[in-house]
């Protein structure tokens, strides 16, 4: 813009459309476009927002000469031409997005960023074209991307031209997804149409900012067509948010936090060999529990939960939700967060620990969005070789009606499917109550760990004993048989470490519990790391093919047996032995001897 418009555009006066305040331009670009009364989101300008994510001075433009003109001659109440010009002119930017490379948090990146007060940010011929662009320089450069849109859709005055812009910015996201290259999505006030419907969708991550109104149709467009209008909040980021379509709904503020905070996570990153003195595990203590004192052990409501073990035990975590699909379970919690100066996929079953937070995590027992979710975030850890830890604590797996007109039957399988193929390290640990299907599903690891004082069975003793004495009372009795303590299934050969826990349980130094679990993990995380991945994948597949055919618990069975039955030979032996002095009875006894 010339010096008279620069001063023309600073001295504009905005009405707040929530609380009908004036805002000067000047002082809502100092709030981020935030109106000080009332909180309420403005548009940002695309040069205001630029300047927001990327690094002072860092800006360099792509395709700054590419301009649309009138390919259909279209003209409506005024033509087509006449809007691009006036257009350009109001908002000082030549056409409805703007890409340039740049840095992030010190990271090198492609920005594409939309400005809705051109044309309503629409997507025509040009702005498919710099965006696609955008991604091939990315690729080429191999860079991740972060884009920013907000717009209302296709652009009409370009009719079929504009529609199929969709399909060319999707091919280009593809190209760069097939490339590993991250790509970080904000949806901004508003997000419809081809834009939604394309690449914005199409994230490895996707924001969106508070309140923002996201969708391919829009409310007022849906009243209109069908004569029925959407229940209220319909299109808001946080409405998506619980319907699992997005996995985070971050303030304007802390946008770039978040964005540079995710980059930095979604790149090549070598193994920290940090503090390797300090990470050599404890060995357990040999003095097994009762199992039914282990099944109260494990089921302590003031057991450490997930969400403990992840926040104590990894630095700058970030959260993400939803599975893409239709909800966001919050009995799994995952996301990303840095262990051992490397980062990591945290996913875990959060039981809660409050009656409040069981009742809103289920107890635990995740449905088939919970297990989708997970699965997801496996994947996009595969994609960027991130290594994956899963904290399980499933009493049961989901069994209501909800359950399985959602699909959890089939959610458990792929995910058993999903890990078992799944080309990176993977470390399981069971830390309270494993049940079922429901934990197994996110057992399947390359090392399995458990707590000490954890549990995991095929079903629940009470379940148990229901099944075979028809009566729940006898699950005292039923647990000693089922062999669901960690140092029983250590000798199984199901879990490879018995994790030693605070004398008395983890819910006595809970802090103690999550250091010691901490350099189990490293460790375990340590033995794997490095593999190539398809030695990887072939040691996990035989590591569950012979689960069943060995180990130290079947080894010991076996001796006991032979023990047994040669003791019953000698007994027969000496009951029915004849005379020393006969040539048959010292050769017997010489036998006898050689065997024991």
């Amino acid at each position: 813009m010339s010096r008279n418009a620069d001063d023309a555009h600073a001295s504009r006066t905005l009405k707040c459309p929530r609380c009908g305040a004036q805002n000067s331009q000047a002082a809502l670009e100092e709030k981020l476009y935030i109106c000080p009364s009332c909180s309420h989101y403005f548009s940002m300008p695309s040069r205001a927002r630029i300047a927001t994510l990327a690094d002072t001075g860092t800006f360099r433009e792509l395709d700054r000469k590419l301009v649309s003109i009138d390919p259909l001659g279209f003209s409506d109440i005024k033509p087509y031409r006449d809007r691009l010009e006036e257009a350009r002119r109001q908002t000082g930017v030549r056409e409805a997005v703007t890409t340039g490379f740049c840095r992030i948090a010190g990271h090198p990146a492609v920005l594409i960023v939309f400005d809705f007060e051109f044309l309503g940010g629409t997507m025509g011929s040009v702005v498919g074209e710099k965006i696609a662009n955008a991604f091939e320089e990315a690729t080429e450069r191999r860079v991740p991307v972060v884009s920013v849109a907000a717009s209302g859709g296709a652009r009409v005055q370009e009719g079929m031209l504009s529609l199929m812009q969709m399909a060319k910015v999707a091919a280009a996201v593809s190209m760069h997804d097939q490339a590993r290259l991250a790509f970080i999505s904000v949806l901004t006030d508003p997000t419809f149409g081809g834009v939604s419907a394309s690449f914005a969708s199409l994230g490895d991550v996707i924001l969106a900012e508070p309140g923002a109104q996201i969708g391919f149709v829009g409310p007022r467009v849906i009243e209109q067509t069908t004569g029925v209008a959407p229940p209220k909040d319909s299109h808001h980021a946080e409405t998506l948010l619980h319907a699992g379509l997005i996995d985070l709904v971050v303030k304007r503020e802390n946008l770039p936090r978040v964005v540079g905070l995710l980059i930095n996570h979604l790149r090549k990153q070598k193994p920290s060999r940090a503090a390797q003195a300090d990470c050599a595990p404890a060995a357990p203590r040999g003095n097994q529990l009762p199992a039914w004192q282990e099944v109260t052990l494990a089921r302590h409501p003031e057991r450490p939960s997930a969400r403990y073990f992840i926040s104590r035990m990894t630095d700058r975590f970030l959260e993400l939700h939803g599975d893409r699909w239709n909800g966001d379970d919050p009995a799994i919690i995952g996301g990303l967060g840095k262990l051992d100066g490397r980062t990591v996929l945290m996913v875990g079953q959060e039981r809660g620990r409050t009656p409040e937070e069981r009742a809103a995590v289920h107890d635990g027992m995740a449905f088939a969005e919970g297990y989708r979710k997970s699965l997801r975030l496996m994947q996009l850890a595969s994609k960027f070789d991130i290594p994956v830890v899963t904290l399980v604590d499933c009493p049961n797996a989901q069994s209501s009606f909800e359950a399985e007109h959602h699909g959890i039957a089939h959610a458990l399988a792929r995910n058993l499917a999903g890990m078992s193929k799944l080309p990176t390290p993977i470390v399981s640990v069971v830390i309270g109550q494993g049940g079922s299907g429901g934990a197994l599903a996110l057992g399947v690891a390359d090392r399995v760990l458990m707590l000490e004082h954890a549990i995991y069975s095929v079903i629940s003793p009470e379940g148990a004993a229901a099944i075979l004495y028809r009566d729940a009372k006898q699950a005292q009795i039923v647990s000693e048989g089922l062999k669901l303590t960690a140092h029983d299934l250590h000798k199984l050969g199901i879990i490879d470490t018995v994790v030693p826990e605070p004398q008395g349980g983890s819910h006595l130094d809970p802090a103690a519990a999550a250091d010691a679990l901490k350099s189990h993990l490293i460790a375990a995380l340590r033995e794997v790391s490095g593999v190539p991945a398809k030695r990887l994948l072939a040691n996990r597949y035989r590591k569950y093919r012979e689960i069943g055919q060995g180990g130290v618990y079947w080894r010991e069975l076996v001796r006991a047996q032979f023990r047994d039955a040669l003791g019953f030979l000698m007994t027969r032996a000496t009951r029915t032995r004849r005379p020393l002095n006969t040539p048959d009875d010292s050769f017997q006894n010489r036998r006898l001897q050689q065997n024991s």
